[in-house]
């Protein structure tokens, strides 16, 4: 009775106080009784029998995998198809001019099916050199992912799979091969031992692993590439004392060694001044547009009314004439772009002219207040950049005790990324931070409680066998033909659960910054957080028990007694969900990311009834797509966690897992190399963090397993998988006491190392011709000898190539600095900023932003010439690169893709 108060309390959460699972039961148990013993009696009862005598595992299975199967195919052909005539969309990073030469990918074969090969053939380096840190480690997670399922099905099946499906339980078609088929205690030795086998082996991979990352983020964040740009240079210190807001003071503090010093700003009166400005130049700029674009029609017009251009052309000197002459020679004056002051009765006035006025006072608002700023006399808020001459000298800052008391000067941020700082988090002092991190932490504990109520009604659709037996009014669905209650129970609760869990990232993002996150990167290792704990207790937690708990409850009530062996069978059995819903992800999402029809359509639509400007439509062609860290790695490290909580309960579920998760890892390679670009950089840091959330996995089927041992009274493998479990947390606790620093900080010791390997790519003969660090320190801001000098290969790596054995046992061996720093970008690109970006790097962008170039179509008649002379008196404006076609749409050099409003990509 203790098993029903539990689950009844459960329910009682779940629902309306008044329609509890033992009011309804009390009154019905009799029924429910009858109903039992009459199925278990009669062979044609239909699927309202027990589940042990009447398992649709196998059938829901195939109804999941038909049709997702069918879909799968169908959506790859499409894309196989369009690939080849959509380049923008399917290849944009092989010829894309927005991308510098060294971004983009090689060209694949334009054949069907020939361009698999090329693809295969590029390594994942390729995208460590051609894009980001995080984009190659992300594919490094999904290997790996698969590569655990690929040997747990090794380690597992061999030996699980006979013991559980000789093991007497009575259990049918997939169930046979769960832990719930096993009656004889001591078969579970087997699982003990494996499971011992099994989860070591991940606990290793995940130490194995974090050593990697270690040595691949020293080589990354030292080689010149990284090591020579602002952000590796440049620490940020938050929750800075009033007293400390003084440059000179801060340079005293930091010594000579601080080249740069930013104090942050309240921005709010100039941002609103630069958001006003830009808005009304970009009005100015549409207005033009359409001004052109009218005349032109009205030129094309008249040819054809005449048969030729008749019509008077305008010579180069009447450029110069009255403001809008040239265009009141193609369109009368009423019909100029104007808009009202206010909607829909503020005073209607010519665009054009209103918006050159308004911007003939912004511009010098602008400058003036800039220009204040720039001189440090606007209003301090608490946060301070400072820039050193050399990333050692930085390294050394960030890893010291900047200030006296506690919370004060921190936390520090280092390899900050301007463009990614999130100004207005800036503002907050210590006390703000910790206020709004408790908030945003009880606001997401609240909404995992929330989310139960629908997530777990998605449990329970899952095995929906059993609610017909709670509820008997439900038995009108016995009727439906077995192929749609096979896709009811099988792939409608995946369908619900992904579109459910699909509206939480946006929610949490907006946690995250509410909780005080400095820039994007940050934001999204907190969303990681966030979104992992939802998927772990939504998708799978709350899933497993309800599932498991429908599956059971009206055959414990009948029989009390039973309520141990009955819980033992029903809980493995809830891994037929998982299958399904392996099979659903495994496949879709390769399919659906592989094509994105939906960007695909959007794209063309927008692009042919939104973008009516030069500017938009260079904007939409040169913007790629990306992935938000934070909601991508937790849906495959959960994923990943399912199958190893499931791998010895129901072993089955690791090889559907593998090829899932292999599956989805071809998709982002293809995304990754092709199509898709880096928004935000965490420097890999989402990676440790996957490694150790997907330990939860290990720990979540060790306490299942002490659970259902405990269900089944089996004291001795009880005892020995606690003391496995005691074994793998201190084992876990000592491996990330041991790795965090090396995850956070870069080491001194490496500093000459990779002045060796500079010495050798530089092509000097003598180890001592380095810049030494009483000069500027490793990777000085002056020190541009690995750009300038010829490079040379560095060569093999420093020990034999190793087989794969003991490449995998030796990672500190094999996969060292000096091994892994061979796969860093070398001459990627030069890093040297211009003295007026160096300048204002870290200012609020507000202050750096300068006035913007409108850019406008040219036509034949000298409309843009003379607009871009009269308008260009207030704001730069060209005609250059873009114009109509005969039939007069609006076209722009795209093969070019490098039109006057371009400006190249700052490494910062």
């Amino acid at each position: 009775m203790d098993i029903f108060n539990g689950f009844n309390s459960a329910i009682q959460r779940r629902s309306h106080p008044e329609l509890t699972l033992r009011n309804v039961l009390t009154r019905r148990a009799p029924a429910f009784c009858q109903n039992i013993a009459i199925a278990g009696s009669n062979p044609q009862a239909g699927r309202a029998q027990s589940s042990d005598e009447n398992s649709a595992s196998l059938s829901s299975f195939i109804s999941t995998l038909v049709p997702v199967l069918l879909v799968f195919i169908v959506l790859v052909t499409l894309f196989l198809l369009l690939r080849r005539k959509f380049k923008r969309n399917y290849e944009p990073r092989t010829f894309l001019g927005s991308l510098r030469q060294q971004e983009r990918s090689t060209s694949l074969p334009g054949s069907f099916l020939g361009w698999f090969g090329t693809f295969s053939k590029l390594p994942d380096s390729y995208v460590l050199n051609h894009q980001s840190l995080d984009a190659f480690l992300l594919l490094r997670y999904l290997k790996i992912a698969s590569a655990i399922c690929l040997v747990g099905c090794i380690m597992t099946w061999p030996i699980l799979f006979p013991i559980n499906a000789t093991g007497g339980g009575g259990q049918k078609e997939l169930d046979l091969l769960t832990f719930g088929n096993v009656v004889d205690k001591n078969r579970y030795y087997a699982h003990v031992f494996v499971a011992w086998l099994y989860f070591g082996f991940i606990f290793y991979l995940v130490a194995r692993e974090s050593i990697y990352f270690i040595n691949l983020r020293q080589a990354y964040q030292l080689c010149p590439l990284y090591a020579n740009r602002m952000s590796s240079r440049t620490v940020l210190f938050t929750s800075v004392p009033k007293a400390y807001l003084d440059e000179g003071l801060l340079r005293r503090m930091f010594g000579k060694h601080a080249k740069h010093i930013w104090i942050a700003n309240d921005c709010k009166e100039i941002e609103d001044l630069v958001d006003e400005r830009d808005k009304v130049a970009m009005k100015l700029e549409t207005a033009e547009t359409k001004l052109i674009k009218m005349a032109n029609a009205n030129r094309l017009k008249s040819m054809k009314k005449g048969g030729q251009n008749d019509a008077p052309m305008g010579d180069g000197n009447e450029a110069h004439g009255e403001s809008g002459s040239v265009a009141a020679r193609w369109l009368d004056t009423k019909k100029r772009p104007t808009h009202r002051l206010k909607p829909l009765i503020g005073k209607k006035v010519d665009t054009i002219n209103w918006s050159r006025s308004e911007l003939q006072r912004l511009i010098p608002e602008v400058d003036a207040a800039q220009a204040r700023h720039r001189a440090g006399n606007g209003t301090f808020i608490p946060a301070v950049f400072v820039e050193f001459f050399s990333q050692s000298e930085a390294q050394s800052a960030f890893q010291s005790v900047t200030h006296h008391h506690a919370l004060h000067m921190s936390p520090k941020f280092i390899g900050i990324n301007p463009e990614e700082v999130i100004w207005k988090n800036l503002k907050l002092n210590w006390a703000s931070r910790v206020i709004r991190g408790i908030l945003t932490t009880a606001i997401v504990a609240l909404l995992v409680i929330f989310w139960s109520i629908p997530v777990g009604f998605v449990g329970i659709l899952s095995n929906i066998q059993s609610l017909i037996e709670l509820a008997p009014f439900l038995s009108f669905l016995n009727s439906i033909p077995s192929t749609i209650f096979g896709i009811i129970q099988g792939l409608l609760p995946a369908v619900l659960l992904a579109v459910l869990m699909a509206l939480l990232p946006i929610f949490l993002r907006i946690l995250a910054k509410i909780a005080g996150a400095p820039s994007l990167g940050a934001v999204e290792l907190k969303v990681q957080n966030y979104y992992f704990a939802f998927q772990v207790i939504q998708v799978f937690l709350v899933t497993t028990l309800t599932s498991a708990a429908s599956a059971s409850v009206t055959q414990i009530i009948c029989e009390p007694a039973q309520a141990p062996t009955l819980l033992a069978k029903n809980i493995p059995k809830a891994s037929n969900f998982y299958i399904s819903y392996f099979v659903l992800q495994g496949l879709t999402i390769c399919a659906t990311r592989l094509l994105s029809i939906a960007g695909l359509i959007i794209f063309r639509l927008l692009h042919k009834f939104l973008d009516k400007t030069p500017r938009k439509m260079y904007n939409r062609w040169s913007t790629l797509g990306a992935l938000g860290w934070g909601t991508v790695f937790p849906v495959f490290t959960n994923l990943t966690v399912i199958a190893i909580t499931y791998s010895i309960i129901a072993p089955l579920v690791l090889g559907f897992a593998s090829i899932g998760l292999y599956l989805i890892y071809i998709a982002h390679r293809y995304n990754l190399l092709f199509v898709l670009d880096t928004k935000m950089d965490t420097k890999g840091r989402c990676y440790p963090r996957a490694l150790q959330q997907t330990t939860t996995g290990a720990y979540l089927a060790i306490v299942c397993l002490i659970g259902l041992f405990g269900i089944q009274a089996a004291p001795g493998p009880i005892i020995l998988m606690v003391i496995f479990l005691v074994f793998i947390a201190l084992f876990h606790i000592q491996l990330n006491a041991a790795l965090e620093p090396l995850l956070q900080y870069l080491p001194k010791s490496l500093e000459a190392e990779e002045e060796s390997l500079l010495t050798l790519e530089n092509g000097a003969t003598a180890p001592n011709q380095h810049t030494s660090h009483s000069d500027k320190g490793l990777h000085g801001a002056n020190n541009s000898s690995s750009i300038d000098s010829p490079r040379k290969d560095l060569g093999p790596a420093p020990h034999k190539k190793p087989n794969m054995i003991t490449k995998f046992l030796r990672p500190d061996l094999y996969t060292d600095y000096h091994t892994l720093r061979r796969l860093v970008p070398s001459g990627f690109a030069e890093i040297v900023y211009d003295p007026v970006v160096e300048r204002d790097a870290y200012y609020h962008p507000s202050i750096a932003s300068p006035t913007p170039l409108l850019w406008v179509p040219r036509d034949q008649m000298g409309v843009s010439r003379q607009e871009c002379m009269h308008t260009g008196k207030v704001i730069p404006m060209t005609d250059e690169g873009a114009g109509f076609d005969e039939k007069g749409k609006l076209t722009w050099d795209y093969e070019n893709a490098r039109p006057p409003i371009w400006e190249p990509k700052v490494y910062y």
